[in-house]
This record gives structure tokens, C-alpha cells and sequence, in this order.
């Protein structure tokens, strides 16, 4: 199968009115100009390399679209996998947690999350796109450990970040920030919040917490999966975490945070929402900002995966590279640091998981394929050969 006349973004350069040959769901030849009698006809539309998302929040909307309305699991999968295809997303990881305190805890109960993950594998042979599992271990839920230790021996996890959502560090570092808003989100008193906000400052100092997430980190590198941290406020958190093992530094909260987890060779990764946006809508560091200076690596779907496309336009006007580069951080830098060799380049011997893209007042996609096949389409693409019949 031939895709003719699209302007191929490659690892490198952006090559106009190229083609690409597929066999057998693999990349076997790029040319730099149009061959006769494609089975797609590009019309000078972007071809890029399918989308690799690391840290996807969207699972619970589908699952629990409102705290009292729960939909079965495997629809919920079924409909994210839609969804998620139509966003250009050929790859993607799940980011679950096992945290019932959150706002989200109805979906985040230890029974809940297990059964999504273990959905999520039972599924995957007939889903749209590849879907993994990053399971989110929140270090402070000494609970949570021995259900997370069943999924990384049973093989059912691909990916953990460590996460702590202690107030007075990280993402809530701003303890008087936090009291208010737990206040205003939970309709509680501003006494009851804070007398929350204290216990769970006192309970991090539980020194079973250290020993449990060596446990977990140890369990993690010996089934050979990335490890990421999450919400790294500053250069000393980093190094801590590089120390563990940890490979990606997610969502970096401040700029030294991530010169020092670039220095470390670690892979930054944050929101295309934030990009997208221009800022963080929790106020921290923002993801355009961290391109300029050079120290964006990965952006993730985080909560909202039709982000992706405009987010990496956005990027590629300030990032060295341009869009080349901007487009590896959403697609190759994302499957390298996954530990993903096969896919995320427009290159021979790569899955061939493609994503068409019109540029335009607002950027459309057009198509997406998975190893080939089509697994998204909003019409504007026609199989030439199928028209010609």
C-alpha cells in the first residue's frame, strides 16, 4: 500500500509531497516525491507518526461520567479507544491510580482500578489502538501497595510513576492554596480542611512509606518497566528520584526541577493541555516555557488527548527543531522513553501507525492507521482504489 503526495514529517525534515509504502503493517520505503497509483492520495496534507500517550487521565470520564452514574468497564474502554484513535493516539498508557481520598475516588478504589486494568488487558487484542497500563502509585496509600504488587507480578502493569500528593510539596506546595480549594471542592468547613490537610502531612512521616516505595520501585525495574515521577518541585527532588531509578520526570512544577532533571539525562514530560494553553492550570511551570529553554521532551494527553495536535503547533513555533521536533516529543521521545524501539518515526522498519493532519485555522485530523490499517477516518480521506471499483 502506497500513501502518495503528503508532506511527511520525518525524524529530521519535513519533506513535501513524499510517499510512503507499507507491508505487512511496517514502513518499507519512504520516497521524497509522488508515486503513480497510491492507494491514498495525500493532497499535501501533514503525515506524522501516530501519537504515543504516556499519561492518559481519560478512562474514569468514561467509566464515571458523573460521581453517581457508573458505566461497565468494558464499554467505558471501548469508548476511550474511540475517542482516543479520532485524537490521532495509536499507543496509549492509562494512567490509573488507586487513590479513594482524591476527588475522583469512587473510580479510584483498589476493586475499581484492578478491574480496569485487568479490562484493559483482556480487551487489548480488539481494541482500535494499543492500550497499556501506567499505574500511578501514590507512595502515602500504604494500601494500595500489595494490590499493585499482584498486578506488576501477573504482568498486567507497563509503566509506574510515583506520586505524592502530600500538602506543602509537589503540585500543592502552597499549603494556604490547598486548604482553600479543598474547602471550596468539597464543601467543607475551612477547619475541617485543614485538620485533613495536617493528618496528612503527619502521616508522611510514616517510615513504612520509604520502605514500601523501595518495594514497589524494586518489583518495578525487575519486570523492566519505566519508572517516572510525578510533580518534581525542585532539584533536589529529582535527584532523589534519579537515585531510585526513575527515568522521566512527569510534570515538572518548576524550572530548576527540570534543568536538573534534563542534566540528569531524564525525560520531561508534560501536558499537551498545557501547551495548548499557553500555561498550567494549576500555575506551575508552563510547557511552552520549558520548550524555549529547552527542556520539553514528552508531551502527554494528561486530560484532554484532542489537545495533542494544536498543542505540538504550538510547540514547534518556539522550540529548536520546529516541528520535526515537536512532533518526536508526541510520538518517538514518548516511545523511547516507554522503552518502545518500534514505533513513533516515519522510518523503514517502524510500525506503520500514521496520522494525517490538515493544518488550518484549527488543525484537523483527517485519518488515523494503526500498523497500516485505518482505524479512524472523518471522510476527507479516500482510499483511491476503492473509489476507482
Amino acid at each position: 500500500m502506497w500513501l502518495s503526495n503528503f508532506t511527511l514529517v520525518l525524524p529530521n525534515e519535513v519533506v513535501e509531497n513524499g510517499a510512503v509504502r507499507v507491508e505487512d503493517g511496517v514502513i518499507a520505503e519512504i520516497r521524497s516525491e509522488p508515486v503513480e497509483g497510491p492507494t491514498f492520495d495525500g493532497g499535501g496534507r501533514l503525515l506524522m507518526p501516530g501519537f504515543v500517550d504516556l499519561h492518559c487521565d481519560m478512562i474514569e470520564r468514561e467509566i464515571a461520567p458523573r460521581p453517581n452514574a457508573m458505566m461497565p468497564i468494558d464499554f467505558g474502554i471501548h469508548e476511550l479507544d474511540k475517542k482516543l484513535a479520532a485524537a490521532g493516539v495509536t499507543t496509549a498508557f492509562a494512567a490509573l491510580s488507586f487513590a479513594t481520598e482524591s476527588v475522583y475516588g469512587h473510580v479510584r478504589s483498589l476493586e475499581t482500578t484492578s478491574a480496569v486494568i485487568r479490562g484493559i488487558g483482556s480487551l487489548r487484542d480488539e481494541l482500535l489502538i494499543d492500550h497499556r497500563v501506567h499505574a500511578r502509585y501514590e507512595i502515602t496509600n500504604l494500601g494500595a501497595a500489595p494490590t499493585l504488587e499482584r498486578l506488576l507480578e501477573e504482568g498486567s502493569v507497563d509503566m509506574v510513576s510515583l506520586t505524592d500528593h502530600t500538602p506543602g510539596q509537589g503540585q500543592y506546595n502552597d499549603i494556604e492554596s490547598y486548604i482553600r480549594s479543598m474547602s471550596e471542592r468539597r464543601s467543607m468547613s475551612r477547619e475541617a480542611a485543614e485538620d485533613i490537610v495536617a493528618t496528612r502531612i503527619a502521616q508522611r512521616q510514616d517510615p513504612e512509606i520509604e520502605r514500601k516505595l523501595h518495594d514497589v520501585v524494586a518489583l518495578s525495574l525487575r519486570h523492566k518497566l519505566s519508572l517516572a515521577s510525578h510533580d518534581d518541585d525542585s532539584a533536589e527532588k529529582v535527584a532523589a528520584m534519579h537515585d531510585l531509578g526513575v527515568t522521566i520526570s512527569e510534570f515538572p512544577v518548576t524550572g530548576p526541577a527540570a534543568e536538573e532533571a534534563c542534566r540528569r539525562g531524564l525525560w520531561t514530560l508534560m501536558g499537551a493541555p498545557n501547551a495548548l494553553r499557553g500555561q498550567s492550570m494549576s500555575g506551575n511551570l508552563s510547557a511552552l516555557d520549558a520548550a524555549r529553554a529547552g527542556l520539553l521532551g514528552v508531551i502527554a494527553a494528561d486530560y484532554h488527548p484532542a489537545a495533542f495536535v494544536p498543542a505540538i503547533f504550538k510547540v514547534a513555533d518556539v522550540a529548536s527543531g520546529g516541528l520535526p521536533a515537536a512532533v518526536a516529543m508526541a510520538s518517538s521521545n514518548a516511545a523511547r522513553s516507554a522503552g518502545l524501539m518500534d514505533r513513533g518515526e516515519i522510518a523503514v522498519g517502524q510500525l506503520a501507525d500514521l496520522v494525517t493532519v490538515e493544518p488550518g485555522s484549527v488543525h484537523r485530523i483527517r485519518a488515523t492507521f494503526r500498523g497500516g490499517r485505518i482505524v479512524y477516518s472523518d471522510g476527507t480521506l479516500h482510499p483511491l482504489m476503492a473509489m476507482a471499483a
